[in-house]
């Protein structure tokens, strides 16, 4: 059968695309090497618990706010989306000083500078920059001038206080910081609508990925699981179809891939249009680093549930603590909200970075083969996320029932990605050109997507995929759902 569009892998930016494109009468098709889809949006099961992956919190989902007006043309505002605190929807904690980040721009200002009085004039220039950005059409050129921006220049040029500027930085775990290239773009974007407002999924990632695969489904569109694409067949200057490891070739006009653009490109083996100084241009960019995860099921009624996250620091380093020392140095706290009508939390999730080089010494082993000394790592590392939560959380440590971690190592034999990257290719300010991808490749009707491109996490991962479907659809497509 021949499809309109064939999407390659399911993970948060393909289903988009799948359901906006299968709204708009595509015949779409959706393939994922894994038994279920979703990326990581889903959630894993242990003894009768599910736990998230990659989903924590989302901003901007007030009405009129961008990320709302396009969840709800998705019927995605119908879920039991939660508030986090006004006053408070992050706790930045360094050392022994504890800040809060408020919800709206001119209450975050006035929270703030409650404890930095002599900051309140660029604190205030800091979130009219914020809502600058954040306001940016998806097709304004001005992203890519903030882009080519360093946002730890930018910092370090409006404030004079270094504990402001970590404490600005410390809801930051949620992106790579790296002081000599995180663009100003990137990380306004990965601040500024939370500020306008944030929220928790009151049930587990997967309630997001079934509504998604439903609508695909109910507009005709198919998925189909446990099925990997191995090589796209170029014929004059266009790809005719993709062969899979079920044995199936799939024909299309359009395709779409939201897996790592290194691994697309490897998938068209014989080209005219890919020059080898374009995949080795590819083959040369760097990935951000992983996280390591320790998920903990708490015993009933140990814990009552906090509506806000918690970003504990050491040292006022946030920007380099990861590189600095062998010991945990920040960990971010995630309370997964409770399901029943009690005020206790059953599910916590504790995240740091992790680089490759920490565990690329196991990089030839596989999930369920490796080594005790692997193990043991895991272990030290999850017993030192605890140890520094429970800084905030006294006793953490004797509440918990169940607890696993994951590596990048974890990442990348789920979902393939090089090094187990947490948010893919690595962003920098200084190599606009190189890092700043489009939707478009150098195969006319073979588009990307997904969070290799301008922006990762929910939202900048559904903006992706809205840009990738204007192609298809013409860009008239933005302003009719933004609107």
């Amino acid at each position: 059968m021949k499809y309109d569009v064939v999407i390659i892998g399911s993970g948060l930016g393909g289903l988009v695309c799948a359901s906006l494109l299968s709204r708009h009468g595509r015949h779409v098709l959706v393939l994922e090497r894994q038994t279920i889809a979703g990326g990581c949006m889903q959630s894993f099961q242990r003894r009768g618990h599910s736990f998230d992956t990659g989903l924590h919190y989302i901003g901007g989902l007030a009405e009129g706010q961008r990320l709302q007006r396009i969840f709800d043309y998705l019927g995605l505002m119908k879920l039991p989306w939660k508030r986090l605190d006004a006053d408070g929807f992050d706790h930045i904690t360094i050392g022994q000083q504890t800040f809060r980040f408020a919800e709206g721009y001119d209450h975050f200002v006035d929270t703030l500078a409650e404890q930095f009085p002599h900051e309140r004039q660029s604190l205030t220039q800091y979130v009219q920059m914020l809502q600058r950005i954040d306001e940016e059409p998806l097709d304004s050129q001005g992203m890519y001038n903030n882009f080519g921006f360093s946002a730890y220049n930018y910092l370090h040029e409006t404030f004079h206080d270094d504990l402001l500027i970590n404490v600005l930085s410390g809801s930051a775990l949620k992106m790579e910081l790296r002081p000599e290239s995180l663009p100003l773009f990137t990380f306004a974007h990965g601040n500024s609508s939370f500020i306008g407002s944030s929220w928790r999924l009151q049930g587990s990632g997967n309630l997001l990925v079934q509504t998604l695969t439903d609508n695909i489904r109910a507009n005709g569109g198919d998925i189909i699981c446990k099925t990997e694409a191995t090589e796209f067949i170029e014929r004059n200057g266009q790809l005719e179809a993709v062969r899979c490891t079920n044995g199936e070739t799939y024909e299309a006009d359009i395709f779409i891939s939201d897996i790592h653009p290194v691994q697309t490109f490897a998938m068209v083996k014989d080209s005219h249009m890919l020059k080898n100084v374009f995949r080795r241009r590819f083959n040369m960019l760097q990935n951000t680093f992983g996280a390591f995860t320790t998920s903990l099921l708490l015993k009933p009624e140990s814990l009552r549930y906090f509506n806000h996250n918690k970003f504990i620091y050491r040292n006022a380093n946030v920007w380099t603590f990861y590189e600095e020392s062998k010991t945990v140095g920040g960990v971010m706290v995630s309370a997964r909200v409770p399901e029943d009508i009690s005020q206790y939390v059953r599910q916590i999730d504790l995240l740091t970075p992790m680089t490759w080089d920490a565990c690329q010494q196991w990089a030839d082993t596989s999930v369920g083969h490796r080594c005790a000394d692997y193990k043991a790592m895991k272990e030290r590392l999850a017993n030192e996320c605890i140890e520094l939560a429970e800084t905030q959380i006294p006793g953490l440590g004797q509440m918990i029932e169940e607890q696993y971690t994951s590596t990048p190592l974890t990442w990348r034999d789920y979902t393939l990605t090089p090094n187990g990257s947490a948010y893919g290719l690595r962003k920098d300010c200084r190599n606009l050109l190189l890092t700043m991808l489009s939707p478009r490749t150098p195969i006319p009707n073979l588009l990307l997507t997904g969070q290799n491109l301008m922006l990762h996490g929910v939202e900048g991962v559904t903006m992706t995929a809205l840009k990738t479907c204007a192609e298809v659809e013409g860009q008239t497509l933005i302003k009719k759902i933004l609107n």
